[in-house]
């Protein structure tokens, strides 16, 4: 896999210690009701999006959970109840609850039932948007898993030879345990993550043609009218059949949500709906631990050895930019932020009496 590190920083940006941001935030969540744990739980995934580069995901989105908590559309103390329980499978019922905190109840129920059964199944219906599947998968990686993380999403792409929206991004992210590390992927289904418009929105940056379509179906450069059109499939018709299938494993087959009936955390007033789908597959049960190390790091070592195309210099085995992003944030001193973004984490502080960054 060959890629370039995501979201670089841009000039009018300022940098922010990640310890100082993790707990402005979640004093944030905890100023509207969120209990203390899961307040740090959200404030961890958000920042940690951050410093893996990926600032679509991170704090940029703070002032959108804080509006669909404040209007009751997402509810602040998770009480997700049992509404199929075989033993390998758990089937959940989050009641609009907040995504991370949802989806982590979901991983460690995975990774115990995986544990026991070998392999672990855990859906959630009536959720919430949850930041970065990662996020979740990695730590799943770290108990010994394998694992398989999909969502489903408000409407930002259309069928293949549409124009107009009718199925989410519907992300989904795969990990695997690799020695004292991870491999890890976590991909939307479009040509880009929605959240990267947004972000290009408030740098103020145009975004590549290949992103999104206006209203009118035309191709454009305009983060501004990509967010009110349509963002195109990745790979084409295979993208788009892939989000399909997303949708679902994460909202049929959990009784959630699907397509249209799904809204995001950009909409502060409507309940959700989303639901999630967590599978978890324990290594030591399926193979030989130290057999298995060793096949994962033949292929690192083959990819990495590969001859290189023009015009690159490395490349990376998957999950491996995050890594090294998350290395460079701590060497630099801290983490740096799109003005706009700090102006709008210091305009929430003060509207919830939360002592703001610096």
């Amino acid at each position: 896999m060959v890629a370039q590190p995501a979201d670089p920083p841009t000039l009018t940006a300022s940098r922010v210690d990640p310890a100082e941001l993790r707990a402005f935030v979640s004093d944030v969540f905890q100023s509207i009701e969120v209990p203390p744990t899961d307040a740090d739980l959200i404030a961890d995934s958000l920042v940690a999006a951050d410093e893996w580069g990926h600032q679509s995901h991170g704090v940029l989105r703070l002032p959108w959970y804080l509006e669909r908590l404040r209007t009751g559309a997402m509810r602040p103390v998770a009480d997700p109840t049992p509404v199929v329980d075989t033993g390998a499978m758990l089937i959940l019922d989050g009641h609009d609850g907040i995504g991370q905190v949802l989806t982590e109840r979901a991983r460690i129920e995975a990774v115990s039932r995986a544990k026991k059964h070998g392999v672990g199944l855990v859906g959630v219906r009536n959720s919430n948007h949850f930041g970065t599947a990662m996020y979740f998968t990695r730590r799943a990686a770290a108990d010994g898993c394998a694992a398989i993380l999909t969502t489903n999403a408000s409407p930002a792409m259309a069928p293949w030879g549409g124009r107009e929206k009718r199925l989410g991004t519907n992300p989904w992210s795969i990990a695997a345990p690799y020695g004292d590390k991870v491999v890890v992927v976590d991909i939307a289904n479009t040509a880009v993550a929605r959240g990267k418009i947004y972000l290009a929105r408030q740098k103020g940056e145009p975004i590549p043609e290949n992103w999104a379509l206006t209203q009118e179906g035309a191709r454009t450069t305009d983060a501004a009218e990509a967010v009110h059109g349509v963002i195109l499939p990745m790979a084409e018709h295979k993208g788009y059949a892939i989000t399909f299938m997303m949708d679902v494993l994460s909202g049929a087959l959990t009784g959630s949500a699907v397509g249209t009936q799904v809204h995001g955390p950009y909409e502060p007033d409507k309940r959700s709906g989303a639901g999630h789908m967590f599978i978890a597959i324990d290594v030591d049960t399926a193979t030989d631990v130290t057999a298995y190390d060793e096949r994962v790091a033949t292929l690192v070592d083959e990819v990495k050895a590969v001859p290189l195309a023009h015009g690159q210099s490395e490349v990376f085995y998957p999950g491996e930019i995050e890594d090294r992003a998350a290395a460079a944030v701590v060497a630099a001193g801290g983490l740096l932020l799109p003005e706009q973004t700090v102006e709008d984490l210091r305009r929430v502080g003060l509207e919830q009496n939360v002592s703001p960054i610096a």
